[in-house]
């Protein structure tokens, strides 16, 4: 079992992990609690140890050692010596082999029979003794040789972005078109299939639900379910192996990048930095907890032995600690430069930028991301909240974020279905949320326009559902949100009934086109923009099944061709350029952007103060991609009006009525027929 003593020779200490030279493997160990940090080494299927010995070097917190001849495939894990005192945040245990935070490729499927607990189930501040090196999962070495045949990244700019976030499997598992042996996979959405349609919308960026390696908690597994979003890391450097039709996901997943630039799509991927799978102190020791609990978690100062659940998972990464935010920074680079993927959307942002005292704006993730010259050029989004005090953090973020903008979700599905939405609150959110960005210096580029994400019900849903539908998750349908605006339409689920399938249909299509055409940058989510249904459940993070696959099969095609347009449109126009207006004239007399009650008249106070009416103009003077003055209209209620144009030759762009959402219509000098419940696009033709 000692065989490696004598061999391991002093190494250095970074890079952190494991790292080859040729030569040899050399191991860097981050804790700097612990008094002894053990290698041990196992056979090619990894559930034998075969060898240990203490890395015989320290350096300030890392533990490291070099193994001369050792080469890429060597299976190893980790044991930490320390003390043993909950009370004070300390959770060494020897007897248990670690994972290495910087791990390339996990060996090993976890099973919750093992004894992966590193206290005593029964008494859980007492030390469990057995040991579960067969159990546990280890790190394989690896040193990766890549030819990208010419890969670059799109960078495309942000007033061309439009994001499509997406399941990785979901996606192509009831795919037609795509090979039956590569669905649901990295491969099933490098198909031409997958691109196929990708490119038919017109989206230019796919944002990726996490693809981190990540662990199904023990309640699910119990219950036969699983966590299919995936917000559970155990491996931040790991593509998810069970996304990989072959048995080599970072190949599999590279080709797939490589696939998606050639098309012009760039890769964003949703990670998960603000917690890990090891949850509460009742769960797992996986990795952090036993090589140094007490640096990578925030623990309360007051009871030590807990942890700090600001993310509603158990457990908080502790970026204040400068090796825990290294081990970020390292993963982000990684996946920029060996993976080369284009940005990542931030899981409970707030919780990265937390210091002693809440959110810190100007704080240490945010300068050292600022900094960086390998993440200048990546797409960086905020979810904007966390559950913990203060949380709640849109527009706070620094110049150059992203942001979901809940605000925009509410408020548009509000105005739409009939919630507590005046005319006003639907300006500002269409002309870029000016209240939150431009009041601290930032471009309306930085709002993340969406009406539907993952989270939530589907847009089908969405006007088909008054309340959820989550009994399928086994938590007496208590989870998921219960205050989702949402409106059925009269019938609560599916019907037959035309008169409601048709008034579904328009308002999928007015919020659809109230996120494109918005100013900011606009998010759809898979499955949308062809009628996918979760049959009410609006939190199938743990559907694992066909609630969640898009049906393909059934997909809604006019739907389909709907949302190309209105993305053509977007791309050709840019209705609402990406810079803030101002209200004022130019030199012809035209304003760049003023709002117009029905009878074509600017709008007053009054009216924006009108709870009742939902009819509204934007007369767009200086269009972002054309000359030609736009009009924008309005109508969320449920009857028919005219509309009183300008002066100008106006030609319909869209009309959302439609089913396709082209019309022919144009005329001068009268009353625009806007149906019930639409939106419409107009050009004048004349300037």
């Amino acid at each position: 079992m000692d065989r490696l003593t004598g061999m391991l020779q002093a190494g250095r200490s970074w890079p952190l992990g494991a790292s080859w030279d040729g030569h040899g493997v050399n191991f860097a160990v981050f804790s700097a609690h612990a008094s002894a940090v053990e290698l041990c080494l196992f056979d090619a299927e990894g559930t034998h140890e075969i060898a240990r010995a203490a890395l015989p070097a320290q350096s300030g917190d890392v533990w490291h050692g070099y193994l001369p001849g050792a080469k890429p495939g060597l299976i190893y894990g980790l044991r930490a010596h320390g003390p043993w005192r909950p009370e004070r945040g300390h959770r060494f245990n020897p007897h248990k082999v670690l994972l290495d935070p910087w791990a390339r490729e996990i060996v090993g499927s976890f099973d919750w029979s093992g004894p992966h607990f590193a206290n005593d189930r029964e008494h859980p501040l007492d030390l469990d003794m057995h040991d579960n090196a067969r159990q546990a999962l280890k790190a394989r070495v690896v040193h990766d040789h890549v030819d990208w045949y010419g890969d670059a990244h799109p960078r495309t700019p942000l007033a061309d972005t439009v994001i499509y976030e997406l399941h990785v499997k979901g996606f192509t598992r009831r795919m037609l078109g795509v090979p039956e042996a590569v669905r649901g996979s990295y491969a099933g959405l490098a198909s031409d299939a997958a691109i196929a349609h990708l490119r038919r919308l017109g989206v230019t960026a796919v944002e990726l639900l996490p693809v981190h390696q990540h662990l199904d908690e023990q309640r699910l597994v119990a219950n036969g379910l699983a966590n299919y979003w995936g917000y559970n890391s155990i491996g931040f450097f790991c593509p998810e192996p069970r996304y990989a039709a072959t048995g080599h996901p970072r190949e599999e997943f590279r080709t797939m990048v490589r696939r998606l630039h050639a098309a012009g799509i760039e890769v964003i991927l949703d990670v998960v930095f603000n917690h890990t799978a090891e949850s509460d102190e009742f769960g797992p020791t996986i990795s952090w907890r036993g090589l140094d609990n007490a640096s990578w978690y925030r623990l309360p100062v007051e009871q030590r032995s807990a942890y700090e659940n600001i993310t509603g998972t158990g457990n908080a990464l502790d970026l204040r600690h400068p090796r825990v935010l290294q081990m970020v920074l390292d993963s982000l680079r990684y996946w920029v430069q060996e993976m080369h993927v284009d940005g990542f959307r931030f899981d409970l942002a707030p919780v990265l930028a937390r210091g002693d005292w809440g959110f810190e704006a100007a704080g240490a993730f945010f300068k050292t991301l600022a900094q960086d010259p390998v993440l200048a050029g990546a797409k960086l989004i905020a979810e904007p909240w966390d559950i913990g005090p203060g949380g709640y953090q849109l527009g706070h973020f620094p110049s150059g974020w992203l942001e979901w903008n809940d605000r925009f979700r509410d408020c548009a599905r509000a105005f739409w279905l009939g919630g507590d939405c005046r005319r006003g609150e639907l300006a500002l959110r269409v002309a870029g949320s000016s209240d939150i960005f431009q009041a601290r210096r930032r471009p309306p580029t930085e709002s993340i326009n969406y009406v539907v994400s993952h989270d939530g019900f589907t847009l089908a849903d969405l006007v088909s559902y008054d309340v959820r539908h989550n009994e399928a998750n086994l938590e007496g349908n208590r989870d998921g949100h219960g205050h989702n605006l949402s409106w059925n339409c009269g019938i609560e689920g599916p019907s037959d009934d035309p008169d409601v399938l048709r008034l579904r249909r328009r308002l999928q299509r007015a919020l659809l086109a109230t996120v494109l055409l918005s100013q900011g940058t606009p998010m759809l989510c898979a499955g949308d923009e062809l009628g996918h249904t979760q049959h009410g459940n609006n939190n199938p993070y743990c559907q694992d099944n066909e609630t969640t696959w898009i049906d393909w099969g059934r997909a809604d095609e006019s739907l389909v061709a709907f949302t190309a347009h209105v993305i053509a449109l977007r791309r050709r126009y840019l209705p609402l350029a990406q810079r803030w207006y101002t209200g004022l004239q130019d030199m012809r007399g035209r304003h760049d952007l003023s709002w117009l009650r029905r009878d074509g008249q600017a709008m007053t106070l009054a009216d924006w103060n009108d709870r009742v009416s939902r009819v509204l103009g934007a007369y767009i003077g200086a269009p972002g991609r054309t000359d030609s003055p736009l009009l924008l209209l309005v109508n969320a209620v449920d009857a028919d009006t005219g509309f009183r144009l300008p002066p100008g030759d106006w030609h319909a762009e869209l009309d959302t009525a439609e089913a396709d959402g082209r019309s022919a219509w144009r005329g001068s000098d009268v009353d625009y027929p806007l149906r019930a419940r639409s939106l419409v696009l107009l050009r004048n033709a004349a300037a």
